[in-house]
């Protein structure tokens, strides 16, 4: 089979053909792949290697697959070949999506939603998350505020539609000037540039001193410090690119903040409530995909061979909207 491989010697993605891959535990599922996502954590693959026992120079990533299973392990009791699936995937395994098949444990699989596989692939990563951070983590359907940092991106874009679809009045966002059209089509009340602005000033002036009741950091570095910055009072946090360091945040005690810590591949690491976790997202988020309330307005459709070049262009973040393979 044609696969994508990550080099890590050379930190480069190479083109291989490889053997279709195996089962490797009872659980498992081999899935013919016909979509697979391109996310930055696919592109920062490099940062894996402590997670990934033995990574060779075989290594095949990519997490988000929509396909159809044609294998299934002996324990394997929900699934049956020719099933239709969606599936967030482990980076800790070494047989994922960018390739024609690929495996995956069948506990986090979910059924294929009524849409176009496209469509669908380019959701678990960035989608689920943005569901488990806004829905499980800061009731958004009960707040009337909230900031997110990076709004153009993947996880981003879909919190603004999920942050609009829960009717919250005020949804304040970061991103360059040529993407506030973007983000506003979406659902953004208000786009900040990050590069020109003072944004604490202006979220300032817009929330007129409350500050937010919730904010998102989606793009990491110094962003943390910005979300807890615009935080009203008991107001809320989640960080999703690194570890949350409230001894860095002003006034953390006197103003009552909160902060969450996520990340959706976690689940598969953590038993069972992991992996529940992961499901109950996807298929939460399906049922506003199959209703037309979340939308995928920027989707470009590549193939294999030009994956290399989109996983470059992820990391060195210059992309908008979502990336795909089709096999």
């Amino acid at each position: 089979m044609r696969a994508l491989t990550y080099n890590a010697s050379r930190d480069q993605f190479i083109i291989k053909s490889l053997p279709k891959p195996q089962i490797e535990t009872e659980w498992d599922v081999v899935v013919k792949v016909d979509v697979v996502a391109l996310n930055p954590v696919d592109a920062k693959v490099y940062l894996w290697k402590g997670m990934v026992a033995n990574m060779d120079d075989n290594f095949v990533g990519g997490l988000d697959v929509a396909g159809e299973i044609v294998e299934v392990g002996n324990k394997v009791i929900e699934w049956d070949v020719g099933d239709k699936v969606l599936y967030h995937g482990n980076m800790r395994r070494t047989q994922g999506g960018l390739a024609e098949y690929a495996v995956h444990d069948s506990r986090t699989l979910i059924e294929h939603p009524n849409i176009d596989s496209a469509v669908a692939a380019a959701t678990p990563c960035a989608g689920w998350t943005a569901w488990c951070a806004l829905v499980d983590k800061l009731d958004i359907a009960n707040r009337d505020s909230i900031f997110i940092a990076g709004g153009s991106g993947g996880v981003g874009s879909f919190a603004i539609q999920l942050a609009k679809h829960y009717k919250v009045p005020t949804i304040i966002t970061t991103c360059s000037t040529k993407n506030h059209a973007y983000v506003k089509g979406l659902g953004a009340s208000h786009c900040i540039d990050y590069l020109k602005s003072d944004v604490a000033s202006e979220v300032n002036e817009i929330m007129q001193g409350t500050g937010v009741e919730v904010a998102l950091d989606c793009v990491g570095g110094d962003n943390d410090i910005l979300c807890s910055e615009v935080l009203g009072y008991q107001g809320q946090m989640v960080e999703l690119v690194q570890v949350v360091r409230p001894e860095a945040y002003e006034d953390v005690f006197l103003r009552g903040l909160s902060f969450h810590q996520l990340s959706l591949g976690s689940g598969h690491v953590n038993h069972r409530r992991g992996r529940n976790a992961i499901v109950s997202a996807g298929n939460a988020f399906n049922q506003l995909l199959e209703q037309g309330e979340i939308l995928i307005p920027q989707l470009n459709i590549i193939s294999l061979d030009q994956a290399a070049d989109a996983l470059t262009e992820i990391r060195e973040q210059r992309t908008v909207g979502k990336v795909v393979v089709a096999f």
